[in-house]
């Protein structure tokens, strides 16, 4: 019992330490308005919120989230089948997958979502 509260009591002393000294560094290192202000994309985050935003780079930052997911999602697979025991609806899951996979980048690329100049 005495080991228990001599590490409880030692977890508490070390987290309000190590918050004195982020802190006292913290207090330390503030720089001014223009270095601690948020870079938003290149926008001015002091100016106004209604500035118009490129449909079209949004559009391409959530094909890449998609697709970076999807690829992801892929990694599983590929110890799956290294290991030479998945079964045939695995393989069949895998290929719709990649099918789908495929014909959405297929869609995009026909659509002109992938290209940035016009």
């Amino acid at each position: 019992m005495e080991k228990v509260m001599f590490s409880v009591l030692l977890s508490i002393l070390l987290g309000f330490v190590l918050l004195l000294v982020v802190l006292f560094l913290g207090v330390l290192s503030m720089g001014g308005g223009e270095k601690m202000s948020p870079f938003e994309c290149g926008f001015d985050p002091m100016g106004s919120s209604r500035v118009p935003f490129s449909l079209r780079f949004f559009l391409l930052a959530v094909i890449f989230v998609v697709f970076d997911v999807e690829i992801v999602l892929l990694f599983p697979v590929v110890m799956v089948v290294g290991g030479y025991w998945i079964w045939v609806g695995g393989y069949l899951t895998l290929f719709f997958f990649l099918f789908l996979l495929f014909g959405g980048i297929v869609h995009e690329w026909r659509e002109g979502s992938l290209e940035w100049g016009s």
